[in-house]
């Protein structure tokens, strides 16, 4: 009786949450005496999962897979977990995932939590930590029922290596042609950058840098910290930037080690979208935007004269120290 974990991809390669889930599980499946079990879809190499703890592959391939599908990529994992008698089910809080958590837990009646931030503080009861109100507080969740589902909040375990022999099995479940009753005709994917969903570091902009024709020393900044850039509500509806780009509680949450706003005043839907990053740095010429109060580094001034220095001494520390 293994845990299982849903290892998710793009593109044939695996996400960096995956490896985090995997990490997680590892450590659980160790406490309990068992091994993890990854379930992909359409994936390429297998092998990168073995580094973070994952003793065995279900692959599945089809073709009917190949754009996500809530119902039947759900369907998938909790055919997977059926299989091998899993009793925890651990997913992340991707956009995708958080489609899926919810599917899974009902097709297994298993107790469902979500936003998890940290290991079981018990297995006997159950019982998980777990943030709350938009991340402004924490709960204790204790799930009773036979098989549980947890949905692991991004960025909040981290990736720890722990090498393990990996065996793969070929998995085909079976697939319900109801699920795809909706068509997708096309899906348009940003390439070449490091996304929002992945990145370590997220360069977000504001309505104080003017305009779109301005971004320009916002992504020269990203490039030397190996970034994603990101925006907040107002640019992306004024079209400044893509919707895709827009983070907050109305776009999408991040969770990243370092979050740089410039020219961002602070709106409360924006704050309480990053507010789970562990480092949050402000740029800024007014000194009383929200932004400050939640901030661990505030910088008052002028982003278009702050950003060129601060990437320059960036670049001139990487050549330094390369």
């Amino acid at each position: 009786m293994s845990l299982l974990i849903y290892a998710e991809s793009a593109e044939g390669k695996f996400k960096k949450v995956a490896f985090e889930l995997a990490s997680y599980a590892k450590k659980i499946a160790d406490s309990l005496g068992t091994t993890v079990t990854a379930v992909t879809v359409n994936a390429g190499n297998s092998s990168e999962l073995a580094n973070y703890g994952v003793s065995k592959v279900l692959k599945v391939t089809n073709d009917k897979l190949n754009n996500f599908n809530a119902k039947a990529y759900a369907d998938v994992i909790k055919q997977a977990a059926q299989k091998e008698g899993s009793k925890i089910i651990v997913l992340s809080s991707t956009t995708d995932s958080l489609y899926l958590a919810p599917l899974v837990a009902v097709g297994l009646d298993a107790g469902f939590a979500s936003n998890v931030v940290g290991l079981p503080l018990s297995t006997s009861p159950f019982q998980v930590k777990r943030n709350a109100f938009s991340n402004k507080a924490f709960n204790i969740t204790e799930i009773s029922t036979d098989v549980k589902v947890l949905s692991i909040g991004k960025n909040s375990f981290g990736l720890v290596e722990s090498s393990t022999s990996l065996s793969e099995e070929d998995f085909a479940p079976s697939l319900n042609d109801a699920d795809f009753s909706v068509k997708v005709e096309s899906v348009e994917k940003t390439t070449g950058k490091v996304t929002i969903a992945d990145a370590d570091i997220v360069v977000s902009g504001g309505r104080g840098l003017k305009g779109p024709e301005n971004w320009g020393m916002l992504e020269e900044l990203a490039t030397v910290l190996g970034a994603a850039t990101a925006c907040s509500k107002p640019v992306s509806d004024l079209g400044w930037r893509p919707h895709s780009e827009h983070v907050g509680q109305t776009g999408k949450p991040v969770a990243t080690n370092l979050y740089i706003a410039v020219g961002i005043s602070g709106a409360i839907q924006h704050i309480a979208g990053i507010n789970s990053s562990k480092v949050k740095v402000v740029i800024n010429t007014d000194a009383e935007a929200p932004f400050f109060k939640v901030a661990d580094y505030g910088i008052v001034g002028d982003a278009f004269d702050i950003l060129p220095k601060l990437t320059q001494k960036l670049k001139e520390f990487k050549a330094n120290n390369s």
